[in-house]
C-alpha cells in the first residue's frame, strides 16, 4: 500500500548510511535484523501490565524499528554494491516471514491481549497474504505488493506498542472489551492492530489472488509453457 511506494525516498534518505557501510556485504544486515527483531518480540511477550512492562513495550517497539530499518537497507545496499543474489533475496523473504509471525504471536500472548489462538489465526492470514506476493514472484517473475503490505503492518504495530506503553505511564483507563467471541480480549492499541492485521491478511490474499489470476493467465496466453509430448495412442 502507501508505505511500499516510498522505497525510492527511503533509499535516498539513507544515502549517508550506505556511504558509511561502504562494501559491507548486505547479508550482514539481513542476519543482524533477525536476532534484534526476535528480541523485540520476546520483550513484548513478557511485558507485565505495569510501568516496567511499559518500558518493555517501548523497548520492543525500538528493537522492531531497528530490525525493520536493517531489513530495509540490505536490498538497496546489495543493488548499490553489485551484490544482488538469489540467495540473498530468498534469505530476506524467509526472515521477513519468520519475524512477521513472531511479532504477531508475541503481541497476542502478552498480558495486553492474552490469546495465543487469536494470534495464530492472525499470523496465518498474514503469512497467507505474504505468500501470495512471493508465489506471484516465483511464477510470474514480478513481485505483487498490492494489499496490506508488511511496511504498513509493521509501522502500525510499532505505533500500537508505543501507545500501549504511554497509556500505562499516563494511567489511561481501560477501553473495555470487544463484543461477541472476542469478549475476553481487552480493547487496546495492541489488540486493535491484531484485528487490522488479520483483516488485512484476508484482503491481501484476495486482492493478490485476483490480480495473479489476471496477470498470470495473460502470461500463459502470450508465452505458454512447453507441454510434454503426448504418448501416441496404439494403432
Amino acid at each position: 500500500m502507501a508505505l511500499e511506494k516510498l522505497r525510492l525516498q527511503w533509499e535516498k534518505f539513507f544515502e549517508p548510511i550506505f556511504n558509511l557501510l561502504g562494501d559491507t556485504h548486505p547479508s550482514v544486515l539481513t542476519w543482524a535484523a533477525l536476532p534484534i527483531g526476535l528480541l523485540g518480540g520476546v520483550a513484548i511477550a513478557f511485558a507485565p501490565k505495569d510501568e516496567f512492562g511499559a518500558t518493555l513495550l517501548l523497548a520492543g517497539a525500538l528493537l522492531i524499528g531497528i530490525s525493520t530499518i536493517l531489513d530495509g537497507l540490505d536490498g538497496p545496499l546489495a543493488r548499490r554494491n553489485g551484490m544482488v543474489t538469489r540467495w540473498g533475496d530468498y534469505l530476506d523473504h524467509t526472515f521477513d516471514r519468520l519475524l512477521d509471525g513472531t511479532w504477531i504471536v508475541c503481541i497476542a500472548v502478552s498480558p495486553f491481549v492474552g490469546d495465543m489462538s487469536f494470534g495464530l489465526v492472525v499470523a496465518w492470514f498474514t503469512l497467507l497474504g505474504s505468500y501470495m506476493g512471493t508465489q506471484a514472484q516465483a511464477v510470474a517473475g514480478t513481485r505483487n505488493y498490492r494489499g496490506f503490505g508488511r511496511a504498513d503492518r509493521t509501522i502500525m504495530s510499532i505505533v500500537a506498542l508505543i501507545l500501549s506503553g504511554l497509556f500505562i505511564f499516563f494511567d489511561v483507563a481501560s477501553f473495555g472489551y470487544f463484543p461477541g467471541v472476542f469478549d475476553h480480549i481487552e480493547i487496546s492499541p495492541m489488540s486493535i492492530v491484531l484485528i487490522i492485521s488479520g483483516m488485512g491478511g484476508i484482503y491481501t490474499f484476495l486482492i493478490r489472488f485476483i490480480q495473479a489470476n489476471n496477470g498470470i493467465k495473460e502470461i500463459d496466453r502470450n508465452d505458454p509453457l512447453p507441454q510434454p509430448e503426448q504418448k501416441k495412442s496404439k494403432q
